[in-house]
């Protein structure tokens, strides 16, 4: 391996390392430098800061799944409402199985997304699916009303905790270790209370 890319995964090895143990806030750049066996001088070539550092670690994985889900709700929004409400299920589901895949084949990364990236710009990476969800319900809600239904005005802080609740409880498998089968089970659970909640809210059958 040459000199200079091991050097470079030392650097993000013990970043990692120092990352999962401490979160952003309470690493130690001088630890992470010391346990990569590199110098300072040797780390400013490659990062200019420390969250530049996590980002190296957590930036392609994260907009890979916001990337994803936006890409989704772009695609299911174009869709005739009479098809929107028949694949609602079938959509979401299949788009909940990609998420995961990625998560798990990437699983450290979100390890640190979703509990060690208080201080970075990544602290909301679920609040951006939580926003995109929120407003994708509003455009739903009203094309279910131009195509004839009767939708109840809904509270928009329940709308926002739903989608909040969801997508916390999605990133829990990552929180609590699950292995990947389990995590499977316990989506595809979580995606039927989901739908049969936004069923019940929302008068219609998917």
């Amino acid at each position: 391996m040459p000199e200079e890319q091991s050097t470079l995964d030392r650097i993000l090895c013990s970043a990692k390392q120092e990352f999962m143990e401490k979160g952003f806030l309470n690493a130690s750049l001088r630890s992470i430098v010391k346990n990569a066996g590199v110098t300072t001088g040797a780390f400013y070539r490659y990062y200019d800061s420390k969250e530049a550092l996590f980002a190296a670690l957590v930036d392609e994985p994260a907009r890979y799944v916001l990337d994803l889900f936006n890409h989704t709700v772009d695609d299911f929004e174009k869709l005739p409402g009479e098809v929107q409400t028949k694949r609602m299920t079938e959509i979401s589901g299949n788009c909940m199985n990609q998420m995961l895949d990625y998560v798990y084949d990437h699983f450290d990364a979100f390890k640190l997304l979703i509990q060690r990236a208080e201080g970075t710009s990544y602290a909301d990476f679920i609040h951006q699916l939580v926003v995109r969800e929120v407003d994708s319900t509003y455009v739903y809600m009203r094309t279910l009303e131009d195509m004839g239904y009767e939708v109840a005005p809904l509270n928009k802080n329940l709308i926002h905790i739903i989608a909040s609740g969801l997508f916390t409880a999605i990133f829990e498998a990552v929180v609590h270790d699950m292995p990947k089968e389990e995590a499977k089970e316990y989506l595809s659970q979580l995606q039927r209370f989901n739908s049969a909640g936004w069923s019940e809210l929302l008068n219609v059958r998917f």
